[in-house]
């Protein structure tokens, strides 16, 4: 689905609809949820030494690289509202190269964090024989290092809900704020309901947990920030075939 939006993006990017809404950043948030779905493919299946340190430094950087978009939207949704009252010098701000630079600068962080993780203290394939049959599951390492990785994601979460809290006032045709506002509480009620769901369980079950996490926070983000434009691109392209 991430994968048909972003065609549609980019077959409609000269449209009015598209272009208001940073097509580059647009692109890049399309491309990073798709690759949030792909990730869950690293947690299914027989684990391997490489997918034990892919796995959870993927699911970091590409989650850190979603919600950096959604918040770069977000300010440039305030921005774009202040740049239109009177005497304003926020102009300057508007525009993807900003929201490109802010994108990197707070994936950089969790860059730097899944670095040190692997460095410091790698997940490694480990062994379960408690049980009555060998259980191959993947050692996280640092349990530290995991939660400071969901934590960082967590921040800047929580970041992007209040500045979308801040920008919930404004006139309709700055609704995006709305609808980003929704996607980013669906975000923060599924991980919020991951820690301790994640803490209680064991096993394969542990990896289950984080796999319904990962789709359904995904979907969250790719449902109520796109899919609206979507039916408007619709609409209009309905209204010209008209014309």
């Amino acid at each position: 689905m991430a994968t048909v939006i972003l065609g549609i993006f980019w077959r409609n990017r000269e449209t009015p609809i598209v272009k208001a809404n940073n097509r580059i950043l647009s692109y890049i948030l399309l491309i990073s949820i798709a690759l949030c779905f792909m990730d869950t493919l690293l947690f299914i299946g027989r684990p391997s030494q490489v997918c034990c340190l892919l796995r959870q430094a993927a699911f970091g950087v590409v989650f850190t690289v979603s919600i950096s978009s959604v918040l770069a939207k977000t300010l440039t949704v305030i921005i774009a509202f202040k740049a239109t009252q009177p005497g304003s010098r926020v102009k300057k701000l508007l525009g993807s190269r900003i929201s490109i630079i802010l994108v990197f600068l707070c994936s950089l962080g969790e860059i730097l964090l899944s670095v040190l993780w692997i460095m410091l203290y790698p997940p490694y394939l480990d062994v379960d024989t408690e049980m009555d049959t060998i259980l191959l599951f993947c050692n996280q390492g640092s349990p530290t290092f995991f939660f400071l990785n969901i934590g960082y994601i967590g921040i800047l979460a929580l970041i992007c809900l209040g500045a979308a809290f801040l920008a919930k006032d404004f006139p309709d045709r700055f609704n995006e704020a709305k609808n980003i506002s929704f996607s980013i509480l669906i975000f923060c009620s599924v991980w919020v309901t991951f820690v301790p769901t994640y803490l209680s369980v064991k096993g394969k079950n542990m990896v289950a947990v984080e796999v319904f996490a990962i789709l359904t926070s995904s979907a969250g983000l790719m449902s109520f920030i796109f899919l609206p434009k979507c039916y408007f691109i619709y609409i209009s392209n309905k209204q010209s075939i008209r014309r």
